[in-house]
């Protein structure tokens, strides 16, 4: 290794989580950095993504999911998620320089020993790092892949506030939707919503039954649903549903985020003989595992609509890596707007 780097810290579970996950689940561990071997790199993670779906794999017994980019964890072992850095040491056969900064999956900790097949070049330094950690292209991918949104289209989009749906919201209005609605849990994140993301309407999760609230917000009922949720939410999309709607299912955080336990069980009830007289479609989908290949697509489209005016990248960022065990509590526990990152 031809950099001076004796240790650095990094984040590790030290203990699985019974309930909520807490902050003391976690402990920051100052460590060697491991010598490089010849097809690794050496990365100053400048950001790391913090995603709420750390709290299912730090579960006990918990295993991989198809569409979640880290593994489980076991104790000791360090977090991971999206990160963005900047080369610091790297052989002649890798493709990088000292200097290029690049995205990977080795979040978490301070510098990362990475694969440099598993890193993606970013080009020069002037990254936003909201746009490459965020889950605008998860949202875009959904709405031009796993569906496809049409002129005129009513929309709801569960967890309207989170890192996919404050993108979600804004790209379905760009993509020709005349009428968007979001669910969220407080007051003040609503009137965020409206005001700086262009919602319609919003509907409560401790509302009371959104059934009735969805009614009132799309009394004509609604075309397209884009799920983070599931549960009372998208039971109560079907009853809301138009003939012909499209439904996308991202995510189920009645689950992942279930008090006493995060699983990847998530049961709903439906009325299939509605889904069926309605024409209804429901599409499980990962942008991930799907269309991996849209992100350039995605940051073109990005591009334009910042130019036009009116868009939005949402985050929520805390400093230093000591303030991630917090942040990602905070997020779990649903305090939070946007993607939630950690600057180094």
């Amino acid at each position: 290794m031809d950099i001076e780097i004796q240790t650095h810290r990094e984040v590790r579970l030290a203990s699985h989580p019974e309930g909520r996950l807490l902050p003391e689940h976690l402990m920051l561990v100052e460590t060697t950095l491991p010598e490089p071997a010849a097809n690794e790199i050496v990365v100053r993670n400048r950001w790391f993504r913090v995603s709420i779906s750390t709290r299912m794999m730090a579960t006990r017994g918990a295993a991989a999911v198809n569409g979640i980019p880290f593994p489980a964890l076991k104790l000791g072992d360090v977090l991971a998620d999206g990160a963005i850095g900047e080369v610091v040491s790297c052989s002649p056969q890798s493709g990088f320089q000292v200097g290029d900064f690049v995205s990977h999956n080795l979040g978490w900790r301070e510098y990362a020993v990475v694969d440099a097949g598993h890193c993606v070049a970013l080009g020069g330094k002037s990254i936003d790092p909201v746009a490459y950690l965020g889950h605008g292209w998860t949202a875009y991918a959904a709405l031009t892949r796993g569906i496809q949104i049409r002129e005129g289209d009513t929309v709801f989009v569960s967890s309207g506030a989170g890192a996919i749906g404050s993108m979600a919201g804004q790209i379905a209005r760009k993509l020709g939707a005349s009428r968007v609605i979001g669910s969220t849990g407080t007051q003040d994140k609503a009137q965020w919503m409206k005001a700086e993301l262009g919602y319609d309407a919003v509907v409560m999760r401790n509302g009371g039954a959104l059934v009735e609230q969805l009614a009132k917000a799309a009394p004509d009922g609604i075309d397209v649903f884009v799920d983070m949720v599931g549960g009372e939410q998208l039971a109560a999309a079907a009853v809301a549903a138009r003939d012909g709607a499209r439904f996308v299912l991202l995510g189920a955080l009645t689950a992942e985020l279930n008090d006493s336990e995060s699983s990847i069980l998530a049961p709903v009830e439906l009325d299939s003989f509605q889904l069926i007289i309605k024409g209804i479609t429901l599409r499980g989908y990962s942008a991930c595992s799907d269309d991996s290949d849209l992100f350039e697509e995605w940051l073109q489209c990005l591009s334009t609509w910042q130019r036009e005016g009116g868009f939005h990248l949402t985050a929520t960022k805390f400093k230093g890596i000591e303030s991630a065990p917090q942040a990602l509590y905070e997020a779990c526990a649903g305090k939070l707007k946007g993607l939630v990152f950690v600057e180094l």
